[in-house]
């Protein structure tokens, strides 16, 4: 029950106080998550399942790597705040 706590309160996005009663008290969650989280529990559990999973022949290994490069736009990148005021020119014509 508690790893179903755990699993739910990251697919909900939702708050530790807000994990229904059934899974168990919140704050034991929690504890038991950070606890996993810092001694490597979830990466074994993560090899585990992929090498039962290689073993049935229910992976495929194939990797795909996208090397597209996307623009940002002019103005999301070093910007300036407040808007687009207009200095003052010093140069001819100027009013």
């Amino acid at each position: 029950m508690v790893l179903n706590g755990i699993v739910w309160k990251f697919r909900t996005g939702s708050a530790w106080r807000d994990v229904p009663e059934r899974y168990g008290s919140w704050a034991t969650l929690h504890t038991r998550f950070r606890r996993w989280a810092a001694d490597g529990t979830f990466e074994r559990m993560l090899r585990a399942a992929q090498a039962k999973a290689d073993a049935a022949g229910a992976v495929d290994w194939m990797v795909s790597v996208d090397s597209t490069v996307v623009r940002a736009h002019q103005h999301a990148a070093g910007a300036r705040k407040g808007g687009s005021a207009a200095q003052g020119s010093d140069g001819p014509g100027a009013a």
